[in-house]
């Protein structure tokens, strides 16, 4: 996995620089001092797998920094700071690293972000762009089994933390994985995300006002920050026919 650091701290930066180097897998692809510096990078898709980035910064910080990414790799804040934990839980980081980083707390960031690839498994001949809804699939590790799941049949996604309830209308797969990802893998034109802990099928939306959506009986709340964007979307398609 191809790595990047983000840390103003020269120390701070020969630390992950060490650790890095330290495990088979791993490779630094560059190093910076700031998140200005690094934005440029990173408009190439594909150069990193993994962003080690620190918080209070010059300039911009990197909460700022990750809000302004469209897409991201996975993320492991590296911090003195606790009380920036809140904001990395709604940024769907992997990891919250509190400094001074030790090697074996490093290590088990890195273990969660094996674990989080090997979660998810999407086939190759289904890599392509979807073609016909009601064949595409995924695979969702449920405990040690990979599961073969249709999009058509999911209802809903929940984050539960460093995991998702992925409900569909033969039932329900808990797995370790990070809402944020789901979001990516999932087609935009089928999926949406209304809340920071919800992603809804819209295909099984069958109605909304403007601060939840129903799918059936259920009531799932739209978030604050979701809001704007959810209602426009459903308008434009046009699920309902009018707002309450």
């Amino acid at each position: 996995m191809k790595c990047l650091i983000i840390d103003d701290e020269p120390l701070a930066r020969v630390l992950l620089e060490d650790y890095i180097s330290r495990v088979d897998g791993l490779t630094l692809v560059r190093s910076f001092p700031n998140a200005i510096e690094a934005f440029s990078f990173l408009q190439v898709p594909g150069q990193v797998d993994i962003i080690f980035l620190d918080i209070q910064m010059p300039q911009i910080t990197g909460i700022e920094f990750l809000k302004s990414l469209k897409q991201c790799p996975r993320v492991i804040f590296t911090t003195a700071y606790r009380n920036y934990a809140l904001d990395a839980y709604d940024l769907d980081v992997v990891d919250y690293l509190l400094k001074p980083i030790s090697f074996d707390r490093f290590l088990r960031s890195i273990s969660k972000v094996y674990q989080l690839q090997q979660s998810f498994a999407t086939p190759e001949n289904n890599e392509e762009p979807i073609q016909n809804f009601e064949q595409a699939y995924i695979y969702l590790k449920d405990k040690r089994t990979m599961v073969k799941v249709f999009l058509h049949e999911i209802l809903y996604v929940e984050s539960l933390r460093d995991y998702v309830r992925v409900k569909t209308s033969e039932g329900q797969i808990v797995t370790y994985q990070k809402i944020g990802y789901m979001e990516q893998k999932l087609p935009e034109h089928k999926f949406i995300r209304v809340h920071r802990s919800f992603i809804v099928s819209l295909d099984k939306i069958t109605s909304y006002q403007l601060n939840h959506v129903r799918i059936g009986s259920l009531e799932i709340p739209i978030g604050r920050m979701y809001k704007n964007e959810v209602v426009k979307v459903l308008n434009r398609i046009n699920i309902l026919s009018g707002v309450e």
